[in-house]
């Protein structure tokens, strides 16, 4: 959220009709959108503008959304919420590991991606106290900053907002459902990909073993836990 309350979206969709009418209905909803046809554009607006949340879509003409959702994310750690043409499992997936926090299908419903809009800007938005030690791993909620062996590290908003649920209740044991409720702040009932991809991806960064993981484990058939470390 930018001073005064006014918070800056990037929207990235090849589409004429879609793009003009997403960037209208944010725009109706207070929000200030840059809205750009290309993977190419999108990549400039970034660096320019700094957007508070990227809405891309994943079905673009030349770099496609999957090669621009990964630059963005090799760029900054803004919140990315997808846009896909149909609720493909591969597709899904594919933006997911890419680095996307949510996705929408097509056609959207603005009213849909405004409160997903708010939901992903809600939740880096948060502020919590308390400077939390777990072997070398180190949580810094007040300031959002994450360091292992001292050295921060990078992670993607829902990254580490799935760290802070679980780590703020260390051993409790989580399902996938309670953690899209809790960390999306939507229903997807069942929809336990969102939670996997998320989950591959903060153990990449935090474990020295994404095969072993100390801190977010595995309760098979249950979910997933913080701990013990």
């Amino acid at each position: 959220m930018r001073p005064g309350g006014v918070s800056r979206v990037l929207l990235i969709e090849d589409d004429p009709a879609v793009r003009e009418g997403l960037e209208l209905a944010l725009t109706l909803h207070g929000y200030r959108v840059r809205a750009v046809e290309s993977g190419e554009q999108g990549l400039e607006r970034l660096r320019a503008d700094l957007p508070d949340v990227v809405v891309l879509d994943l079905m673009l003409p030349g770099m496609d959304g999957f090669e621009v959702c990964r630059r963005i994310r090799a760029a900054r750690e803004v919140p990315i919420i997808m846009l896909t043409a149909r609720g493909d499992d591969m597709d899904v997936v594919a933006g997911l590991e890419a680095g996307a926090d949510d996705y929408v299908v097509k056609p959207v419903q603005p009213r849909v991606l405004e409160a997903r809009i708010r939901a992903v800007l809600r939740r880096i938005g948060r502020d919590q106290a308390e400077l939390e030690r777990y072997g070398d791993l180190t949580i810094d909620r007040a300031g959002l900053v994450v360091a292992k062996g001292g050295v921060p590290v990078s992670l993607a908003p829902t990254e580490l907002r799935l760290l802070l649920e679980l780590s703020g209740t260390p051993g409790r044991v989580h399902s996938r459902q309670q953690l899209l409720e809790s960390v999306w702040e939507h229903g997807y009932f069942g929809d336990s990909r969102l939670v996997d991809a998320c989950v591959q991806r903060l153990r990449a960064k935090i474990e020295d073993d994404s095969a072993a993981p100390v801190y977010v484990q595995t309760v098979r058939g249950f979910g997933y836990r913080f701990g013990p470390v």
